[in-house]
C-alpha cells in the first residue's frame, strides 16, 4: 500500500514540519464542533509534542467499516503556524455538520486535524494518522501554499478563510470512486477472521525459540490445524519444536528468564513426551521470591501472563493464582487499568495485555469452586471495563492506553481483543462488549498487511522510568514474531467467539 505522506518534498516537508509551535486548536473549540449533531464526533489526538501536548484531531468511527460507501474527506491545518488554517479546518468541518447539503453528508465523511504541531523530527505521526484515516479527499490548509507531494494522491492546498461553499465544490469534483489508500484498508478490513488466521499461521513464527512468542503462534497453529483439517499445519510445529522434544536442544541458556519459561506451554499441548517439558517450565514459573515477585521474572505485568501460561496448563491454578493476586494488588490502578511496574507506574499497552491474558488464561481453566476465582474475575472486569473508555475512535488501544496522542499500537490491540472475545465467549462480559470486539477486530485487521507483515509493532520493552520513555518506544513496521503471534491469536478468539 502507498502511504498518504510517504514521499514528501524538501520544501513542503520543512515548512510542514519545522514548525514546532504550530498554531494550537483550543481544545474547548474541537470539543464544541465534536458535540455538533452528526459526525465527526470522536475528539481524539493524532500524536504528541515533545512538550507532552496533545495534536488534537476530529474522528469518527468509521475509518476501518469496510461495507460504508461514503468516501473520506480528511482536513488538515496549522502546517505554518498559522492560526487562521486551524480555524478554518474548525470551521469547514462545522460547515459539514450544519449547512452541507445533505446529499454531501450521505457521500462523505469527515476527519480532521485542525493544527498539525508536529515537532520537526515527527512526521511519522503525522503521515501514520493520516493514512488510516484512509482519505479519499486530502485538503490541506495551509497559507504558505506549499503541499504535501505524495505517490498516492494529490492534495488539494486551500489557502485560511476558504469557505464550506468552496469546499462542496471540491468534492464535486473529485474524481469518483474510493481512493488506492481506502481501497486497500477496505481489503484488509474485509478479510474473515480465519483467512487471517491462516494467511499469519503459514509465516510465524520466522525465528523458533522457546520464548512466549513463537509458542504463542505455535499453539494457535495447532488450534487452526484442528479447525480446518489441515494436517500440515500441525506438522509445521512438530518440525519447529523438534530439537528441544528430542533433547538436541536445551530448554534455556545460562540465564533463566520467565519469558523463556512461558515458551513452555506449547510443550502442555502437544503432549505425550513433551509434557515433562511443560513440567519443567510450571515448576521454574511457580518458584516464588520471599517479595512475591516470581522468582524468574521482573515484576512487571509481564510476569502476569509467563506465569499464568505454563501453570494453568499444567493444574498448578494455587500458584498460577498466588502470583496473579499479588500482581493485581501492586499493579492495578484503583480506576482498573494497569501500570507496567512499581517504578515503571504508566499504562503500558502491552503490558496490560499482559495483565489481561494472564487473568484470562486463568479464568479459562481453573476450577469454577478455585478459592481466587471471584477476586481475579472481578480484577478483570474492572480492568474491562475501564478499557472500553480507552478504545480509540478506530477501534484500536494505544502504546499508552491512557495517553490519546500515543500511537496506537499493534500487539495491544491483539491482546486485549482476545482477552475481551474470550470474556464474552465464556460469559465473563455480557453482550455490550461485542460492539467493542468488533471494532478493534477492524482495526486489528487494518494493521495486518497481505503478506502477513503487520504496522505499528511496538519494539520489546523493559521497564521505563518516565512515559515518554514507554511513548519513544518504537514502532515496527514489517515481519514480525510478536505482532505475527499475538494478531493470529486474537483471529483464532474472534473465530471462537463468531462460531458461539
Amino acid at each position: 500500500m502507498k502511504t498518504t505522506v510517504s514521499v514528501i518534498s524538501a520544501v513542503a516537508l520543512a515548512a510542514a514540519l519545522q514548525a514546532t509551535t504550530a498554531a494550537a486548536a483550543s481544545e474547548a473549540d474541537v470539543r464544541a464542533i465534536a458535540a455538533l449533531p452528526g459526525e465527526p464526533s470522536h475528539v481524539a489526538a493524532g500524536g504528541l509534542t515533545k512538550a507532552d501536548e496533545r495534536i488534537l484531531t476530529l474522528e469518527n468511527a468509521g475509518a476501518f467499516d469496510s461495507t460504508a460507501s461514503a468516501r473520506r474527506l480528511v482536513l488538515v491545518g496549522g502546517f505554518d503556524g498559522d492560526e487562521k488554517s486551524a480555524e478554518t479546518v474548525l470551521a469547514l468541518v462545522r460547515w459539514f455538520k450544519t449547512a452541507a447539503p445533505a446529499q454531501t453528508k450521505r457521500a462523505w465523511v469527515v476527519s480532521a486535524l485542525p493544527a498539525a504541531a508536529f515537532d520537526a523530527a515527527d512526521h511519522a505521526s503525522l503521515e501514520r494518522w493520516i493514512t488510516f484515516q484512509a482519505p479519499d479527499v486530502l485538503v490541506e490548509v495551509r497559507g504558505d501554499g506549499a503541499a504535501f507531494d505524495t505517490s498516492s494522491m494529490k492534495p488539494t492546498v486551500v489557502p485560511p478563510g476558504t469557505s464550506g461553499a468552496a469546499l462542496g465544490r471540491i468534492l464535486a469534483a473529485a474524481p469518483a470512486g474510493k481512493s488506492q489508500i481506502h481501497q486497500e484498508i477496505d481489503r484488509r478490513v474485509s478479510r474473515p477472521p480465519l483467512e487471517i488466521a491462516k494467511l499469519l499461521a503459514s509465516r510465524y513464527p520466522e525465528t523458533p525459540s522457546i520464548s512466549y512468542i513463537p509458542s504463542v503462534a505455535w499453539i494457535n497453529t495447532l488450534k487452526l490445524s484442528k479447525l480446518i483439517n489441515d494436517p500440515a499445519l500441525a506438522d509445521k510445529v512438530r518440525r519447529q519444536t523438534a530439537p528441544w522434544v528430542s533433547g538436541a536442544q536445551p530448554l534455556f541458556g545460562d540465564r533463566i528468564l520467565l519469558t523463556s519459561v512461558a515458551g513452555t506451554m506449547v510443550f502442555a499441548e502437544l503432549g505425550g513426551e513433551a509434557t515433562r517439558l511443560a513440567a519443567e517450565g510450571a515448576r521454574l514459573a511457580a518458584a516464588m521470591k520471599p517479595s512475591g515477585i516470581a522468582e524468574y521474572g521482573q515484576g512487571w505485568t509481564d510476569d502476569m501472563f509467563m506465569a499464568s501460561s505454563i501453570l494453568t496448563r499444567v493444574g498448578d491454578f494455587d500458584s498460577a493464582a498466588r502470583l496473579l493476586t499479588g500482581y493485581v494488588q501492586r499493579l492495578q490502578r484503583p480506576d482498573g487499568i494497569f501500570m507496567h511496574a512499581t517504578d515503571g507506574p504508566f499504562a503500558w499497552g502491552r503490558g496490560n495485555g499482559f495483565a489481561a491474558l494472564g487473568m484470562a488464561e486463568f479464568l479459562t481453566a481453573a476450577p469454577q469452586s478455585h478459592a481466587s476465582r471471584e477476586s481475579i474475575l472481578a480484577a478483570y472486569r474492572r480492568q474491562m471495563q475501564a478499557l472500553v473508555a480507552q478504545q480509540s475512535p478506530d477501534g484500536m488501544w494505544r502504546q499508552v492506553i491512557d495517553e490519546p496522542g500515543s500511537y496506537r499500537e499493534e500487539t495491544a490491540t491483539a491482546m486485549l481483543t482476545t482477552a475481551i472475545a474470550r470474556g464474552i465467549a465464556r460469559g465473563w462480559l455480557d453482550a455490550s462488549f461485542n460492539a467493542v470486539v468488533a471494532r478493534a477486530w477492524r482495526g486489528l485487521a487494518a494493521h495486518v498487511k497481505e503478506d502477513a507483515t503487520l504496522v505499528d509493532v511496538c519494539t520489546g520493552t523493559g521497564v521505563g522510568p518516565t512515559k515518554r520513555y514507554y511513548l519513544d518506544r518504537a514502532a515496527i513496521t514489517g515481519a514480525d514474531d510478536r505482532g505475527g503471534a499475538m494478531a493470529l491469536l486474537a483471529a483464532m478468539e474472534v473465530v471462537n467467539l463468531k462460531a458461539r
